[in-house]
């Protein structure tokens, strides 16, 4: 399941994703982010074709790229130490903010390559508050297909992914208190030591 929640979370996320695309600028323009399922389809198209590319130094830039380009990630890394905003200085919250991306890439970027055969199938979409939910399957050959719901929303001139749930597992909610437990030992600023090491 940690495998699955990487692999997506690098593909959205992407956030945060990564600096220098291996694609040209037409293939990474083929995300479509006017339409929530057209959004995820593509993003999930975009994803998979570059672990298919084999190259993984140059497939963590392209998911750096992804995640900056249509995942949420200020707003997500806000959710994911929110409980602890007034006791974050200004300059701990510019650290934490630009070890998000790193952090993600490091943490699954190893465990991308098991589904580089994948594929996403968007079976629904409903909306949820100010936003939609996507609902997706994940299939691996020889793999029981895996449910993922993609919480997307319209920021900007764009729809953008702000959350996660796979197999019933809040994304937000598994990271959040996942922080939760270095910040409370550690501090914040052992929080983004260990982010930092992870990238």
């Amino acid at each position: 399941m940690k495998k699955f929640l990487v692999t997506i979370t690098a593909a959205m996320i992407g956030s945060a994703s990564l600096v220098v695309p291996i694609m040209s600028a037409p293939a990474a323009a083929a995300v479509n982010d006017q339409d929530p399922t057209a959004f995820i389809t593509s993003l999930g198209d975009q994803a998979f074709s570059v672990l298919r590319s084999g190259d993984r130094a140059a497939a963590k830039a392209q998911f750096r790229t992804l995640l900056s380009q249509h995942f949420a990630i200020d707003a997500i890394g806000e959710r994911l130490i929110r409980r602890w905003s007034a006791q974050i200085t200004p300059a701990q919250k510019a650290e934490y903010k630009a070890a998000i991306p790193t952090f993600i890439i490091g943490t699954y970027a190893d465990n991308l390559w098991d589904y580089s055969h994948a594929s996403l199938k968007v079976i629904r979409s409903a909306p949820a508050g100010s936003g939609v939910n996507v609902t997706t399957q994940v299939q691996k050959p020889g793999g029981q297909p895996i449910t993922a719901v993609w919480s997307v929303a319209k920021i900007g001139s764009g729809y953008k992914v702000t959350n996660l749930t796979v197999a019933n597992i809040n994304l937000a909610v598994t990271q959040g208190q996942d922080f939760d437990a270095i910040i409370q030992r550690k501090g914040i600023d052992g929080l983004i030591a260990m982010m930092k090491a992870r990238g």
